[in-house]
C-alpha cells in the first residue's frame, strides 16, 4: 500500500500479534504509543456496526517531536504519526504509516523536511522489521 499520504505492507501475522510486534518495533525506533483508537469497538458501540479489526496507533518519537515543535509551534495539529493496523474481509492484516513528508509538507517550513525524512526512515524500519 502506497499512497500520496502513506505507505504500508501486508503481514503474515494475526491482528493481535501484529499490534504487539508493531508496538515493540516502534519502541526500538524511539516511538511510544500515545493513543490507541479501536475504531471497530467505537463503531460497534456508537452505530452497532460490525467491521473487521481496525486500530489507529498514535506514535510519537519525543526527541523528533520536540525538535519539530521548537521549529513550528503549531505542528502539534499534525502530530502524532498515525500507524494503522487493520484486518480486511479476507482476514489479511495490513500495517500502514502516515507519510510524515506528506503531512509535514503542508507546513511552509523547509527546516521540517529533515525531521520528516528521519521519521519516515524510522517508520520504514518498523515496517521492514515486521
Amino acid at each position: 500500500m502506497n499512497t500520496n499520504f502513506g505507505f504500508g505492507t501486508t503481514v503474515g501475522l494475526g491482528f493481535d500479534e501484529t499490534i504487539e510486534v508493531v508496538t515493540e518495533e516502534l519502541a526500538k525506533e524511539g516511538f511510544g504509543v500515545l493513543s490507541d483508537i479501536d475504531v471497530r469497538e467505537t463503531l460497534k458501540k456508537k452505530l452497532d456496526t460490525d467491521i473487521p479489526p481496525y486500530r489507529i496507533l498514535g506514535a510519537c518519537n519525543p526527541v523528533l517531536a520536540h525538535q519539530a515543535v521548537a521549529m513550528e509551534p503549531e505542528i502539534g495539529l499534525l502530530l502524532p504519526c498515525n500507524v494503522l493496523v487493520r484486518e480486511d474481509d479476507e482476514g489479511k492484516v495490513h500495517v500502514s504509516c502516515m507519510d510524515p513528508s506528506a503531512v509535514l509538507g503542508l507546513v511552509d517550513n523547509p527546516q521540517l523536511e529533515q525531521i520528516a525524512s528521519q521519521v519516515k526512515e524510522k517508520l520504514e524500519n518498523v515496517l521492514e522489521a515486521i
